[in-house]
């Protein structure tokens, strides 16, 4: 009988935690691989209403001018585009210095229409400003071809706007990405308006999306075909040597599975407002997590349980009873998604090794789900990276200035959008917006090396190394020049930029840590915002 009970107890303590542990696992990759999937959903949401918002402002800018030129057309003379032409310039050229990421602008008059006025297109290659260039003479494609000057002859063919995938233009040898807008005059085409933006800003935007070790986020037009990969250097690419769409890749589904440079990996997707798709993908390994060691553990702990049971089952059948209990309830918690329970049991013997584990397991977990969360770092309005990003930067540098403080050359920039408030009370908050976007505009054109961050409502940061850091004098006599060139030029409070700017270099002698450098820079803005004595700019 003796034997037979501990057989059958030692039977029914393997088996309890065999099922508790099985249940646990299954439960905790459930709930990982749930929470993966929702992070990269939310990783692609944010990227495809960051990129939509880019893109909307292009569009809006073109159709803004298209719409000033068909107005300055009516009534005109047959054939009588000059003065018409010459008010859109003028017009358009404001619009572009308002638009972020213009390359270039134009406005082209069909041929068959009038040869007397051929438009006009401004290129800003250097970054200095718009000049003029000669235009593409269209006289010499056959513009009923859509197939040949896409720009011009599908919004002929079609009546609609379009969005051109990226292409390197003839005559710039520039990859580009390009919006053009049809004109028409008495019910009749009469020509297109287009703006040609940057590629590689549109491909910034879409590098700055990082998701887990080795995630990241790519472009394909509506037919899959790429258009921005991290991986793939699409500039050098032969047009007969295109990367083949993954199988299983373009699919309709939010999220798919498919297999890219030897491993399985997992993506969502989401679609853009100009038809392209963003896709954020990650390795299946990395969204799995750490199940399979837990499986491992489980196996040898059960092991282990069903050797004890059959020798001390009598000596422990009343206290495993509580541990037990308390493994179920944990199981039941985790399975909610609540890993906050305690397993107070410290026995040194099976139970407690699982007990252990198990803690152990939901602490990890717990970890892990809390690191996934504080992974977007983006701010929306301004899309420079936000408050959490800049804790997390300045963590890892104390890490480093703890290993090697006299090694670091750094400087930390603070800066200080003066007037806000006054702008949102008495024109309004989306005027504020535009107001905040321009200073974070001009914050990272002159800082152009360094991250910037947004660290509270008018509240920008620059962490200034390698070139930025030895250049930092003539940066900000750069920066102080822009502004006053800037308010200059704007009359709309909005528009204009006024900033406190404070720098500290970090000094061994004297600062002991990050925060210190900061708490400098900190008072050196206050001191500059004292000297500027700006009352009310509105």
């Amino acid at each position: 009988m003796r034997t037979k009970i501990l057989l059958m107890t030692g039977c029914i303590t393997v088996l309890v935690v065999a099922v508790v542990l099985l249940i646990s696992v299954s439960f905790i990759r459930s709930k990982e691989h749930h929470q993966s999937r929702q992070l990269l959903l939310l990783m692609c949401e944010t990227g495809e209403k960051n990129l939509d918002y880019y893109f909307s402002s292009v569009e809006q800018s073109v159709k803004n001018v298209a719409s000033f030129a068909e107005r300055e057309l009516v009534g005109l003379a047959d054939e009588d585009l000059r003065e018409a032409t010459e008010k859109t310039r003028t017009y358009f050229e404001q619009v572009a210095n308002k638009t972020n990421g213009v390359l270039t602008y134009y406005f082209r008059i069909d041929p068959t229409v009038t040869k007397a006025v051929e438009g006009f297109w401004y290129t800003n290659l250097d970054g200095r400003g718009f000049v003029e260039h000669a235009v593409t003479d269209i006289t010499q494609y056959d513009t009923a071809d859509t197939s040949s000057l896409v720009w011009f002859t599908v919004p002929k063919s079609t009546g609609k706007p379009i969005w051109q995938s990226p292409y390197i233009t003839d005559n710039l040898n520039v990859r580009v990405v390009s919006y053009n807008y049809p004109l028409y005059w008495r019910k009749q085409f009469v020509g297109v308006v287009g703006i040609e933006l940057d590629y590689s800003m549109m491909a910034e935007q879409v590098e700055s999306i990082r998701l887990f070790n080795n995630g990241y986020a790519f472009l394909t037009d509506a037919s899959g075909s790429l258009i921005y990969h991290p991986r793939i250097d699409l500039a050098t690419v032969p047009d007969d040597q295109w990367p083949q769409k993954p199988d299983g890749l373009f699919s309709e589904q939010t999220f798919t599975e498919y297999t890219f440079e030897g491993r399985e990996r997992e993506a969502a997707w989401q679609r853009l407002s100009n038809g392209m798709r963003l896709y954020v993908t990650v390795p299946v390994e990395e969204t799995e997590g750490d199940w399979h060691e837990l499986i491992r553990n489980a196996m040898i702990a059960s092991a282990g349980v069903l050797i004890l049971a059959g020798i001390v089952a009598m000596l422990i059948s009343s206290r495993i009873t509580r541990p037990l209990q308390q493994l179920t309830e944990a199981a039941k918690q985790a399975n909610q998604g609540n890993y906050d329970f305690k397993l107070d049991y410290k026995g040194n013997d099976e139970v407690g090794a699982l007990t252990q584990t198990f803690s152990n397991m939901a602490v990890h977990v717990k970890e892990h789900i809390s690191s996934l969360n504080k992974r977007v770092y983006v701010d929306a309005l301004t899309s420079v990276r936000n408050k959490g990003a800049y804790e997390s930067y300045i963590e890892k540098m104390q890490d480093q200035l703890a290993d090697a403080p006299k090694d670091m050359e750094f400087a930390v920039g603070i800066f200080d959008c003066d007037c806000l408030k006054s702008i949102n009370d008495k024109h309004g908050h989306d005027k504020g917006d535009i107001y905040l976007q321009s200073a974070s505009r001009l914050i990272c054109r002159i800082f152009q090396h360094s991250p910037v961050f947004r660290i509270g409502g008018d509240e920008f940061a620059a962490i200034l190394l390698n070139d930025d850091y030895r250049n930092r004098a003539d940066l900000v006599d750069r920066f102080e020049k822009e502004v006053l060139r800037i308010n200059g030029e704007k009359t709309n409070p909005w528009e204009q930029v006024h900033v406190s700017m404070g720098i500290a270099v970090y000094d061994p002698e004297e600062d002991l840590c990050v925060n210190d450098t900061i708490r400098r820079a900190d008072k050196k803005m206050y001191v500059n915002k004292r000297n500027h004595k700006i009352n009310d700019i509105v």
